[in-house]
């Protein structure tokens, strides 16, 4: 059967948004592949940077990365040597999470292909257009975690 309306998809804001997320994940495969992480182990590693000691709670509030598969991604990293964890001051229960030097190093390399991904995808829009999609691009992400 066919669909009603054969563009629907084209004007389906959630096919649209899971099809660019398809493309961003290709392109940053392109472009970090020497780096061998994934955009979400590229956005773990760099929260981490930007805030040493974080718990794996804090990170999935950070990341919006879903619990299973942050500890999966945590996982990873631990076994490539790339973040190490001690248990959290403020709770024995929790780990606290940190680059080690070979994590520092991995993110350095990993930066200038990440960066080139964003431009290949942003590249797609006239120069004038890029920061306000990614303000829209926020305000979406901000308005569905409340």
């Amino acid at each position: 059967m066919a669909p009603k309306n054969p563009n629907q998809l084209e004007r389906s804001a959630t096919h649209l948004i899971h099809r660019v997320g398809q493309c961003a994940t290709d392109i940053f495969q392109v472009e970090a592949r020497t780096s061998g992480l994934t955009p979400r182990q590229f956005a773990v590693l760099t929260t981490i940077a930007e805030e040493e000691g974080l718990t794996q709670t804090d990170l999935v509030e950070r990341t919006g990365i879903d619990r299973s598969t942050l500890a999966d991604i945590v996982a990873r990293l631990l076994s490539r040597g790339l973040i190490n964890r001690r248990r959290a001051r403020e709770d024995a229960r929790a780990y606290a999470i940190k680059l080690t030097a070979q994590g520092w190093k991995g993110l350095r390399d990993a930066e200038p292909g990440a960066a080139a991904a964003d431009s290949r995808l942003l590249a797609a829009l006239p120069p004038a257009k890029r920061q306000e999609f990614l303000d829209i691009l926020h305000t979406i992400v901000s308005a569905a975690r409340k």
